[in-house]
């Protein structure tokens, strides 16, 4: 299916951007957590390099807490288009007994933040790519579609760069890395019209149907792993239609009525939002803004 301008528009420059940090970088990286977003990034990198594989590694920090059907899906997709993925977790937060609803920004920082930069420090990358947009989150905005960390990857958004017009600056101190956002012009309905134009397979959590849900005061949480319940919650599980815009740690991730089967209906439906689709990650609740310069993605 040809895509429409202003989609073939985006997806020129997001091929651009990640083939100008590949050409500027000595060991990049594409993170990879298996949702929309990173899908369609990981799609874009396969279109930017073809015939031949991306010269990057896939990278997925493994919360410990992810959906099943999302780790199903990670490893179907590497599978189905041989790319190399490398999968890390914590694993002092996991002797640890850490979970995201009884340790909150402790879990986070541990068990994402810690994580991703451990493992950014031992595979020595200096370009990370992400699947980030302008659009999900106020603190998201101030990001520059290059983005400078320091030592330790902090993040001070005073200290970007000015970007003019597609001029990227890729130089950096040995002390530096750089995190690169090739999506960050896209906004969410982008996303979806590209994926039907594109037909790209997702994780199917995106669509609705019945699953297992707790009614809490924050929304509708889907039971991802049934044992792993009593570990914090009596509540009732009801059956409901239900699909998520955004996709975290199951037990913080709220779940939204639906009854969208394809990807027509959702983009459809998207258009009727006047939410930003991150106000589903019970997680975000404190300040985006501190975890990012402490090093969260």
């Amino acid at each position: 299916m040809r895509l429409p301008g202003y989609l073939a528009n985006l997806e020129a420059e997001a091929i651009h951007i990640l083939r100008d940090g590949v050409s500027n970088a000595e060991d990049p990286v594409l993170l990879f957590s298996a949702g929309k977003d990173s899908t369609v990034l990981a799609h874009l990198a396969l279109r930017a390099f073809y015939p031949s594989s991306p010269p990057l590694t896939l990278l997925h920090v493994d919360s410990t807490w992810e959906f099943p059907e999302l780790l199903d899906f990670r490893d179907q997709f590497v599978s189905e288009n041989n790319l190399n993925l490398k999968a890390v977790s914590n694993e002092e937060g996991r002797s640890l007994g850490l979970n995201p609803v009884d340790h909150g920004a402790k879990y986070t920082s541990v068990m994402r933040t810690d994580a991703l930069k451990q493992a950014l420090d031992d595979g020595g990358y200096d370009v990370i790519f992400g699947g980030a947009r302008r659009d999900e989150e106020v603190t998201r905005a101030k990001e520059r579609i290059v983005s400078v960390r320091e030592k330790h990857h902090v993040w001070e958004p005073r200290h970007q760069r000015p970007e003019l017009w597609s001029n990227y600056n890729w130089a950096r101190s040995d002390d530096q890395t750089l995190r690169a956002f090739p999506l960050s012009n896209w906004t969410e309905i982008d996303l979806w019209n590209y994926i039907l134009h594109r037909r790209i397979t997702l994780a199917p959590l995106y669509y609705a149907r019945e699953r297992p849900v707790l009614e809490t005061d924050n929304g509708l949480i889907v039971v991802g792993e049934p044992g792993r319940l009593d570990n914090f919650s009596n509540l009732p599980v009801r059956m409901k239609m239900v699909r998520f815009r955004t996709l975290g740690c199951w037990p913080v991730t709220c779940a939204v009525e639906s009854h969208a089967h394809s990807t027509l209906e959702i983009a459809a439906e998207v258009l009727g939002q006047q939410t930003s689709e991150r106000q589903g990650r019970v997680s975000d609740a404190g300040s985006l803004e501190s975890q990012k310069r402490n090093g969260y993605f």
